[in-house]
């Protein structure tokens, strides 16, 4: 009996040693993994186009919360892209992670311009946008073929260019950040919104009145109310309208609710039906954004899309004003790379020169027009 509670007690021993050798291996294998991840790409391993990773201290700087920003950069219009990124990465202590959607001839250029300057410690990803998604969706005129710019359709298709985010950021190419985009990231979404923009009549835009009935502040600019369709959808007319170059997106409930086939019905529609005002020639992105965001979107702090800087050349606000918004948004003819854009040398802080040489501010100023 005796000898049989020996064998116990050594078994108990044996067992409790095994047991503690086993818990110090894991504890080891633990930090080993969580020493690996910490080395491995926050995004996973996903084959990312992204620089090396920043220096330690950088790293340390930055906090670890993710923010992806999604940003259009085509060719002749570059320099926006690059100064809109520059004055978001330099504001921000956030892991900002940004999807650069651009066409294939634009890849190589916006390689170099990124990792030959001091933007190279920034994180990105390029996404190659496949102009034939929009085969059958777009009316194109034969006389202004290069009037269809497909980059502006990316934003219709946020979680194909970021599958494993649960929220985006979108931003055009001819914005300035001057505060912290986490505070934009964080905007609330109600239960059942989709994405949240800055509404048109809100009190930092003046209302812009448009040549013929719409005005670019109400649906009636934008959709044509003479036709069936569109007044089947009993939509009213003088609904304040929304600028889609700023939002925040809730990717789960944008799948969720199928936007993107929603958005694609409505531009399919269109070819067939003809159905946007024609008092803002040109504007074939907001319309369908507009109809299927009816009353169903939250709303942006107006600071985070200060905009109308670039529909006419003189000044629309004061500078304390220009100097308090969170984002100043040059939309309109005149591009602050372009001659004769208010507030310009506020852009120009941003700017990173393009070091192949290919996107000059004197050349493109005379082209202030084309760039719209």
């Amino acid at each position: 009996s005796s000898k049989f509670s020996v064998n116990i007690s050594i078994l108990i021993v044996a067992v409790v040693i095994f047991l503690l050798v086993l818990h110090h291996n894991f504890l080891g294998l633990s930090d080993f993994l969580k020493q690996e991840l910490s080395d491995s790409n926050a995004l996973g391993l996903q084959p990312i186009d992204f620089i090396p990773a920043a220096p330690q201290r950088l790293a340390d700087e930055r906090s670890d919360k993710e923010i992806s920003v999604v940003i259009a950069a085509s060719d002749e219009r570059l320099g926006g892209a690059i100064a809109a990124m520059n004055s978001i990465y330099q504001n921000t202590r956030s892991n900002v992670v940004f999807h650069i959607v651009t066409l294939n001839d634009t890849v190589e250029h916006l390689r170099l311009w990124l990792s030959k300057t001091a933007l190279k410690n920034v994180r990105y990803r390029i996404l190659d946008f496949d102009p034939r998604v929009l085969e059958g969706k777009v009316q194109v005129d034969p006389q202004k073929a290069d009037a269809l710019k497909p980059l502006t359709f990316a934003r219709f298709y946020l979680p194909s260019l970021v599958p494993h985010a649960e929220k985006v950021i979108y931003v055009d190419d001819d914005v300035i950040v001057q505060d912290d985009i986490l505070e934009l990231y964080n905007t609330p979404l109600k239960p059942g919104h989709a994405a949240a923009f800055s509404d048109d009549c809100d009190s930092t835009t003046n209302k812009v009145a448009v040549r013929g009935a719409g005005n670019q502040y109400n649906y009636l600019g934008f959709l044509d109310y003479k036709k069936e369709t569109i007044r089947k959808l009993a939509m009213k007319a003088n609904t304040c309208s929304f600028n889609p170059g700023v939002f925040v997106a809730n990717l789960t409930e944008w799948k969720l609710q199928n936007i993107t086939q929603q958005l694609e019905k409505w531009m399919v529609l269109n070819v067939a039906e003809e159905l946007y005002s024609r008092t803002l020639a040109g504007s074939i992105t907001t319309p369908p954004l507009l109809i299927v965001f009816y009353k169903q979107h939250s709303s942006i702090d107006p600071m985070w899309n200060v905009r109308h800087l670039g529909s006419s050349a003189g000044k629309r606000y004061s500078p304390q004003f220009v100097k308090a918004a969170k984002l100043l948004h040059w939309n309109g003819h005149f591009k602050p790379w372009g001659r004769t854009a208010s507030y310009a040398e506020v852009w120009e802080k941003w700017y990173v020169p393009d070091p192949t040489g290919k996107f000059s501010l004197i050349r493109r100023r005379s082209e202030a027009y084309e760039a719209m």
